[in-house]
C-alpha cells in the first residue's frame, strides 16, 4: 500500500480509503459479517482511512462494531461528517457529535467534515451558531483531530469556502470525466497549494465509469496495453497526480477490495506513459460524442449577476446525456439547489453579460433555457420546495 503525507501533521494516509456508504444490505439492514470480511481485507492490506457519515444509515454503527472487534482504533483514521443542514441551534453541534461518537464506539474523530458544505453562506450561518468556537473546543480536547468539509458545486464556490476558514483538509468529487467540472482540477490544485490534504470521492462516478461507459469507450481501454479494467484505469488516472491524498472507494465485495488494494500498492505519481494518457483523451472523446454544450468549465462567464453557476449547470446537463439522466438530476439538485443561496439555471434573466466573456462563443442564455427544461420539471419543483422547507433556518 502506498501512502501520502498530510503535511500539516505528518500523518501518513493510505492512498486508498474505504468509503463506508455502500455496504451490502439485506433489505434495510447492513450485512455486518460481509462488511467486516471486506474491511478486514482492506485493513490487512494497509488501508488506514475509513470514511462514513451521520446520514449513511447504519454505516457509523457498522464501522464502530468492526473497529471494536478488531481492536484497531490506533491503526486507522476515522472520517465522519456532521449533517450541518440539520443544525438549527448551537446545541445541535454537541448533540449530533455525541451521537456519532456513540455509534462509532470511540472518543475522538480523526477527520471530521461538514457534510455537503456547498457555499460560503451556509458556512457563515454555522459560524453565527458558534461553529468556530465549537471546533476550537473540540480540537483542544482532542475529540476532533482535523476539521474539513465535503463539497459539491463549482470551482468559484469551492475556492471561496477554502478561503473562508483555516481548514485542515477537504473532500471533493474528482475523476477523469470531472476534470473540469465541480471543484475540478483548478480547485484541487488551489487546495493543494494551500497545503491541504484533498480527499477524493466518486473516483469512478459511483461505478458509472465502469459499467456505464459507452461500448466505444470501453473498446479504447481494451485495445491499450497493459490490459486493465475500466476501474483500474479510473483509479490510476487520479493517483498519477500529486495533489490527491486519499481516493475513496465504496467497496462492497472481496474482489473489489483485493483489486483496489493491488492497484494502490503499485500506482504512483507520473507513472502513466504518454500512450496511456492519450487513451483517456480518446475515451473522453467517445463519452463527449453525446455532449450537448461545448463548455470547457473555464469560468470566464462568472460571476453571474443573478448567481447562476453556469459551468456547473452545463457540466451536469452534459452528464445527463453522456451518463445516467437521474444521476445527473440528483447532481443538479445537490450542486445548484441544496444550498442556502441557489445557483440553478432558471435564475437567468438573459442579460447576456456571460456571453460577452465566453471564449467558446457559446449561446449561454439559450443553453440555460435548455438546462431549465431538462431538469426543472414538476419533480424538481416538488423536491426544491421540500429542500426549501428542510433548509429553513
Amino acid at each position: 500500500m502506498h501512502y501520502r503525507t498530510n503535511k500539516r501533521n505528518n500523518d501518513e494516509l493510505s492512498i486508498l480509503g474505504y468509503g463506508c456508504m455502500r455496504y451490502t444490505k439485506n433489505g434495510n439492514t447492513i450485512d455486518q459479517e460481509k462488511a467486516e470480511r471486506e474491511m478486514k481485507i482492506a485493513l490487512e492490506a494497509g488501508v488506514n482511512y475509513f470514511d462514513t457519515a451521520y446520514m449513511y444509515a447504519g454505516c457509523e454503527v457498522c464501522l464502530g462494531k468492526f473497529v471494536k472487534k478488531e481492536q484497531c482504533r490506533d491503526k486507522i483514521r476515522i472520517a465522519t461528517k456532521l449533517p450541518h443542514y440539520l443544525v438549527k441551534k448551537g446545541e445541535d453541534l454537541d448533540r449530533y457529535f455525541a451521537e456519532q461518537l456513540t455509534r462509532l464506539q470511540t472518543d475522538y474523530v480523526d477527520y471530521y467534515l461538514m457534510h455537503m458544505l456547498n457555499d460560503v453562506n451556509s458556512f457563515r450561518r454555522l459560524c453565527d451558531l458558534g461553529l468556530k468556537e465549537w471546533i476550537e473546543g473540540k480540537k483542544a480536547s482532542g475529540q476532533i483531530r482535523n476539521i474539513g468539509f465535503s463539497f459539491h458545486g463549482g470551482t468559484v464556490a469551492f475556492k471561496e469556502l477554502l478561503d473562508a476558514y483555516d481548514w485542515d483538509f477537504c473532500q471533493i468529487q474528482y475523476n477523469y470525466m470531472d476534470e473540469h467540472a465541480q471543484a475540478g482540477i483548478e480547485g484541487l490544485r488551489y487546495a493543494h497549494e494551500k497545503g491541504l490534504p484533498v480527499i477524493i470521492m466518486e473516483p469512478l462516478r459511483g461505478g458509472r465509469l465502469v459499467n456505464g461507459l459507452p461500448e466505444s469507450a470501453k473498446a479504447e481501454f481494451a485495445k491499450t496495453e497493459p490490459n486493465r479494467s475500466p476501474a483500474e484505469w479510473g483509479l490510476r488516472w487520479i493517483w498519477n497526480q500529486k495533489e490527491p491524498t486519499v481516493v475513496l472507494s465504496g467497496m462492497n465485495s472481496t474482489e473489489q477490495v483485493t483489486e483496489n488494494c493491488r492497484i494502490a500498492s503499485d500506482a504512483d505519481v507520473d507513472t502513466l506513459s504518454q500512450e496511456e494518457l492519450d487513451t483517456y483523451v480518446r475515451v473522453l472523446n467517445e463519452i463527449h460524442q453525446k455532449i450537448k454544450v461545448g463548455c470547457t468549465g473555464c469560468g470566464y462567464c462568472q460571476p453571474c449577476p443573478k448567481g447562476v453557476d453556469i459551468p456547473t449547470c452545463f457540466a451536469v446537463y452534459n452528464a445527463s446525456y453522456a451518463d445516467s439522466y437521474w444521476n445527473a438530476f440528483k447532481e443538479y439538485m445537490m450542486c445548484t439547489t441544496l444550498r442556502k443561496v441557489r445557483t440553478n439555471a432558471s435564475l437567468c434573466i438573459k442579460c447576456g453579460k456571460c456571453e460577452q466573456h465566453c471564449p467558446q462563443s457559446l449561446s449561454i442564455r439559450e443553453e440555460l433555457v435548455n438546462v431549465k427544461r431538462r431538469f426543472e420539471h414538476p419533480i424538481y419543483k416538488i423536491g426544491a420546495a421540500g429542500v426549501k422547507l428542510f433548509m429553513k433556518y
